[in-house]
């Protein structure tokens, strides 16, 4: 075992706890109307200790147990056979368990953005438990725990095909089974609070060194440079997004600045272990135009209420990313390098990018239908434009003034 290593671990995993509880729930929280704000810290909050609940039972066991291509086994349910002697390279494999829970925690938390303010709190527990299963511990598998993508070389160093790709395609299809919100897109509210919002990003943006340049999994250079290219992207991104915001529309606003940041935050999330900082401006920008015009795409264009923007901004992000990552690798961009040709490793992106998104495209449409067939999705219309999901789901107010 590896002090140094396992001590940088156990600081990511918080980081990257930090970042769903209470980063990202405060961010949505701040996004959306004061009476819908318990609602959705709710939902993270349920999805957070779920997700841990699955992971333990199961999800660690088929993401990472077993040489299987496709899925793994269940020899380590329950976490059986873990001890304190176990170890994860030269870390305890109980770090690495719960480093990774914090992923399998997170990754359906952004889900929660697509479907704010309509959805029943029931039907979230259900999607919860199914999803980690039917999607996030296969594409895992594929990608991290030894499957085919792993054995063809695709490069996904932190997340943007396991974490975004699976969360950004996911909220689409939710989106368009949910239907948009009443008065949606015409007349809505804007966001209640987006000092709340601020404040929840700038807890994302800390807890994403963690996440990526903890997926170094040791305390190295390699994880120096994650997290440089880390801090680079989401700044350039932020600038990027507030200037065409400023430009478009005469004053720069706070919430296109954090969301520019996310979206450079979750573009360079997959490539952070292969580029230099050059290739983390180039993300940076591509991200804060392509997300940028991609939120009004969906809503505006397909008219499709994914209503803080998860696939724009994580989806199309995390996509961007992937795909980009074996040109801004090479050497031209001051990357680490490539052993594969600039053509077989773009291929292979392609590949993973694709096999991914379908992969969350059907395991979705399938446990929607299930809760559609028990549950039920939407909440009543009365709930929905009166009291607001807060009363209606959970008997509370946010604001008792």
């Amino acid at each position: 075992m590896n002090y140094a290593n396992t001590a940088w671990i156990l600081t990511s995993t918080a980081l990257v706890l930090f970042m769903t509880l209470p980063g990202l729930a405060l961010f949505y929280a701040g996004l959306v109307r004061s009476k819908n704000t318990i609602s959705v810290l709710a939902q993270c909050l349920v999805i957070a200790v779920l997700a841990s609940i699955v992971w333990f039972v199961a999800g660690y066991s088929l993401s990472f147990n077993g040489d299987g291509s496709f899925i793994g086994n269940l020899d380590k349910m329950f976490l059986k056979t873990i001890g304190l002697e176990s170890l994860t390279g030269d870390i305890p494999e109980t770090v690495f368990v719960m480093f990774q829970m914090t992923f399998a925690i997170i990754t359906p938390c952004l889900i929660v953005g697509a479907f704010v303010e309509r959805i029943k709190f029931s039907a979230v527990v259900m999607f919860t438990v199914l999803w980690i299963i039917l999607v996030y511990s296969p594409a895992t598998h594929w990608v991290w725990g030894g499957g085919w993508l792993a054995k063809m070389g695709v490069f996904d160093f932190a997340g943007g095909l396991v974490v975004h790709t699976t969360a950004g395609i996911s909220a689409l299809v939710i989106s368009y089974c949910l239907g948009p919100r009443k008065g949606f897109p015409k007349t809505f509210s804007p966001p209640h609070s987006p000092v709340l919002a601020m404040i929840g990003a700038c807890m994302l943006w800390v807890g994403w060194f963690g996440f990526n340049a903890g997926s170094a999994l040791a305390a190295n250079a390699n994880a120096g440079m994650a997290m440089l290219v880390t801090h680079i992207s989401a700044a350039t991104a932020t600038l990027t997004w507030m200037f065409i915001d400023w430009i478009k529309n005469g004053k720069p606003g706070l919430i296109g600045m954090i969301t520019g940041m996310i979206a450079g935050l979750a573009t360079v999330t997959p490539a952070s272990g292969f580029i230099g900082p050059m290739g983390a401006i180039v993300l940076g920008l591509l991200s804060g135009f392509i997300c940028y015009y991609c939120v009004g795409f969906i809503k505006f264009k397909l008219k499709i209420d994914d209503s803080l923007d998860v696939f724009a901004v994580h989806g199309v992000g995390g996509m961007l990313g992937t795909l980009l990552v074996g040109i801004l690798a090479t050497d031209f961009f001051g990357g680490l390098g490539l052993e594969k040709t600039l053509a077989e490793q773009t291929m292979t992106q392609v590949i993973g990018v694709l096999s991914v998104a379908v992969l969350s495209l059907v395991g979705t449409v399938i446990i929607v239908k299930i809760i559609q067939a028990t549950v039920g999705l939407r909440v009543s219309e009365e709930e929905e434009i009166g009291e607001g999901l807060d009363f209606g789901s959970h008997g509370e107010s946010s604001y008792n003034l």
